[in-house]
């Protein structure tokens, strides 16, 4: 009997087939290949690690890969959640990589980086949502990188009670969950997510740790409102939220949601002057922020705690150029 390979997405197998909307000028993604490049794709394959950059297929790969830009995804490369967005594989995951801990600490030593983004699938399987994994990755990361600025970009740990402290006492240094679009999509685009459970985790974690910053990231051209995506920057800054990065959405395939429409650079900048005046310390509004919620932006040169941030209370800033991903020696 003929074995039939499995879908990567069979809950989209039935659904209705979804046109690609052709790319504008301004959004073409740049093909590179240059020894970081390779270099970075070496030490990914070489350690059987798994990126986010890969898995969700990011049409922007070769140009992050050739700053050395990675964000590795931890617990699997399978997901027990099925977002309309997204092209990470769903279905049942395997059983967690004990050795995934040093693992990751050793590509971030390979790879020299002086910012890393962990990030993982969603674990519904796993009694703490995988907040003990996340935990132990970055405590081997640390130690075997100490000058290393650590990002964790997590689950929503939904019905999992405090699971999230967990990784809170592990001390990254940046604290991500993306709330990916408006309340209205919801339960088109993220049906097993719920907004407010997203932006109640962003709150509580604020709540346990106030020094540490909070970063959010919404996706838009899904067919949202100019005021809807304000509302949600006001809902993330009443939570507190440090970091906000917006990025166009790209429809992975004829499957995945439909792209309603592309936003123009003009929009982003507008988008980025009003967050910014909404009071978040770093806005990433522009083409390059993807379906994935990444910044592939400036880097963090060092990090400050909010208590060393302007005293001006209505436009805090802070001390130093932050963003998300750079290489020692830049």
């Amino acid at each position: 009997m003929e074995n039939k390979i499995r879908p990567r997405h069979p809950e989209k197998v039935n659904k209705p087939a979804n046109p690609i909307k052709k790319k504008p000028h301004w959004i073409r993604s740049k093909l590179l290949n240059s020894k970081e490049f390779f270099l970075t794709k070496t030490v990914v394959n070489k350690d059987n690690l798994v990126t986010v950059c890969q898995e969700a297929n990011c049409p922007n790969i070769t140009e992050c890969w050739s700053k050395r830009h990675a964000t590795l995804m931890i617990m699997g490369d399978t997901c027990t959640r099925a977002c309309a967005f997204c092209d990470v594989k769903t279905g049942k995951p395997e059983k967690l990589d004990q050795y995934e801990p040093i693992k990751i600490a050793n590509a971030v030593k390979k790879l020299n980086l002086k910012h890393v983004v962990i990030t993982s699938v969603d674990r519904d399987d796993l009694s703490d949502g995988g907040s003990n994994h996340f935990h132990d990755v970055i405590i081997a990361t640390r130690k075997k990188n100490p000058h290393t600025t650590i990002e964790v970009l997590t689950p929503d740990f939904l019905r999992k009670g405090e699971a999230y402290k967990k990784v809170l006492e592990a001390n990254p240094d940046v604290f991500n969950h993306n709330i990916e679009t408006v309340p209205s999509l919801y339960l088109k685009v993220r049906p097993g997510s719920r907004y407010f459970g997203s932006l109640e985790l962003l709150k509580n974690v604020k709540l346990v740790d106030k020094e540490i910053f909070t970063k959010s990231g919404i996706m838009v051209g899904m067919g949202e409102t100019r005021d809807e995506i304000l509302q949600v920057m006001d809902d993330l800054r009443s939570a507190q939220v440090d970091f906000l990065t917006i990025g166009q959405y790209l429809q992975p395939s004829t499957k995945h949601f439909p792209l309603q429409r592309y936003y123009e650079p003009k929009e982003f900048k507008d988008l980025e002057i009003i967050a910014k005046s909404k009071g978040f310390l770093l806005v990433s509004s522009s083409l390059a922020d993807n379906f994935l919620g990444c910044i592939q932006s400036p880097v963090i040169k060092g990090l400050t705690s909010k208590t060393e941030t302007s005293s001006d209370t209505t436009t805090p800033s802070v001390s130093v150029t932050l963003a998300l991903a750079d290489v020692v020696g830049d």
